[in-house]
């Protein structure tokens, strides 16, 4: 049996290495609707290191033209040091889904209305960057993919899971859940602070993280990705680390 409830979205700590950036546990509950974007063809490609080859790497693809914003990819929040909530450890880090059978788990316990709908977004295939936080250093350690689109969280109806929800009810529940499956290792750890560093760049210079969620939407732990901002953070496991 996997880990219970090990992916959490309530309380109030910060990731300890980067204050600004509130993780899982600081997700409020509030039914907040994520906008509809039009369904476009995500495009093709991988992306050369760094922002400027990047740019024109994608402009040449496009024409020079900018394509409309999509959502394909996503970034899966979880805590890889142990930590006890209401007496059971949520520990998960990626070690423990390379562990589980046929390295895969289903990705429960999200307390949050967004990020419950964005749970419920994903589709079979999609992957999603593995991000360790609330830990000494937080940051992007690997890559998932979705084997199983939403479905009923069984931990809200259990009254001994940290995420039991006495008002969901079994015939309209309020939480989902999804399966994913281990894909790899990124080459390197991608540190929360890199990730910052270009964030703070491209808000200035129009580059794709300008509006990356991990910095706009800090306290969600389920976060979607367009397919120029997974291409570019992807990128980064081909440098060398600052």
């Amino acid at each position: 049996m996997p880990w219970p409830s090990r992916k959490r979205d309530k309380g109030a700590v910060a990731d300890k290495k980067e204050p600004d950036a509130k993780i899982t546990k600081t997700e409020e509950e509030t039914p907040d609707k994520e906008e509809e974007e039009k369904s476009t063809k995500p495009p093709a490609g991988s992306s050369k290191s760094g922002w400027k080859n990047w740019k024109k790497t994608k402009e040449a693809d496009s024409g020079g033209e900018e394509s409309k914003i999509t959502y394909c990819h996503w970034l899966l929040k979880s805590e890889p040091e142990s930590r006890l909530e209401k007496g059971v450890d949520v520990k998960f880090s990626i070690d423990d889904l390379k562990a589980q059978p046929n390295q895969t788990t289903f990705w429960d316990g999200v307390r949050n209305y967004q990020a419950r709908n964005f749970l419920r977004a994903m589709k079979l295939g999609q992957q999603a960057f593995f991000y360790h936080s609330n830990c000494k250093e937080p940051g992007i350690v690997g890559i998932v993919k979705i084997v199983k689109e939403a479905y009923p969280d069984h931990t809200q109806f259990d009254q001994k899971d940290p995420h039991y929800d006495s008002s969901s009810r079994k015939e309209n529940p309020k939480w989902s859940m999804v399966d994913v499956q281990f894909v790899r290792m990124t080459k390197r750890f991608i540190p929360l602070s890199e990730i910052k560093a270009h964030h703070l760049a491209h808000k200035a210079d129009g580059g794709p993280l300008k509006n990356m969620m991990l910095f706009t939407r800090q306290r969600l732990s389920i976060q979607p990705l367009t397919q120029e901002e997974f291409d570019f953070v992807l990128s980064l496991e081909e440098e060398k680390p600052h």
